[in-house]
């Protein structure tokens, strides 16, 4: 334990607080993963969040091993790299060919290609505290960019006047993992560290207004606005974080179009007859996930 013998216990106290709520937030796609091991299909899932994850904790740790004295940001981050990693060779496992190779391609692009390149760079063209602050700019404008993600599942939010694409307690947790990651960097003097979650902290809770604003209003499941959200991803910004979840819309949310369609059509009112059965229609739900 002497390797986490820390001057400042508000620091200790925090880091590890900050381990705790992270290490939840990561298992935060186990649902998504069994749902894919049950149905041995990756089906509308995209690698995307897994791969840009798994940069995180890699950029994180080199910075804490340059820094020294961050432990408490080495531990998480390798326990996010193992995690990562086992979702990712879930996801090539039972993805199709070509989502296998688009995420062997994001891999060799980013966690290869580009950490690769920022650590030639800040070993070869940057000394002492140097390297430091270079690094550390490139983890806060990283970690800005994550946290800005969520600014188009908030727009939906409003749009839709729905929080079905927005789960309260992933935006719970994420705002309390930024909270005590502000104060290990306050206490730790790692502004680098403080800086990003400022923003996280800010995202977080304008999510849980929205949340509280919309959660009783009548979730917007239109029939002409389902192959917008069907067929077109949400796009966020070049590093955001979007996992699209296909998810079955509930019986009752379609009982109304039930009812049109057992009108328009007499095939459809012959249903114990052996006729064709109405389905229910498929939604995407999207969770947006930043990492510390």
């Amino acid at each position: 334990m002497a390797i986490f013998a820390i001057h400042n216990p508000g620091t200790f106290t925090f880091g590890l607080l900050g381990n705790l709520v992270s290490f939840m937030v990561y298992l935060a796609p186990l649902p998504t993963f069994y749902r894919i091991y049950k149905k041995k299909s990756t089906e509308g899932f995209q690698s995307v969040p897994y791969v840009v994850a798994l940069f995180s904790a890699m950029l994180w740790i080199y910075y804490a091993f340059v820094k020294s004295n961050a432990y408490l940001l080495i531990t998480i981050n390798t326990v996010g790299c193992v995690i990562e990693t086992l979702y990712i060779v879930a996801f090539i496992v039972y993805a199709p060919r070509k989502a296998r190779i688009l995420t062997a391609k994001l891999l060799l692009l980013l966690n290869i290609g580009v950490f690769g390149l920022i650590v030639a760079l800040t070993i070869f063209l940057a000394k002492g505290s140097g390297r430091v602050r270079v690094l550390g700019w490139i983890c806060v404008v990283f970690s800005v960019s994550v946290f800005a993600a969520p600014l188009s599942i908030m727009r939906l939010v409003i749009r839709t006047r729905s929080v079905e694409f927005m789960p309260f307690t992933l935006s719970f947790f994420l705002t309390l993992s930024a909270v005590m990651w502000f104060f290990y960097g306050l206490f730790l003097k790692d502004y680098y560290i403080a800086l990003p979650n400022i923003i996280g902290f800010t995202f977080g809770v304008i999510q849980m207004i929205l949340y509280v604003i919309y959660k009783d209003r009548k979730k917007v499941i239109l029939e002409e606005k389902l192959p917008e959200h069907v067929n077109n991803m949400i796009k966020l910004s070049s590093v955001g974080i979007a996992e699209v979840h296909p998810i079955e819309a509930e019986q009752n949310e379609n009982q109304k179009e039930i009812g049109e369609h057992d009108q328009n059509s007499p095939r459809l009112t012959e249903q114990n007859d052996g006729g064709p059965k109405h389905q229910p229609e498929v939604v995407q739900q999207i969770q947006c996930s930043t990492e510390v």
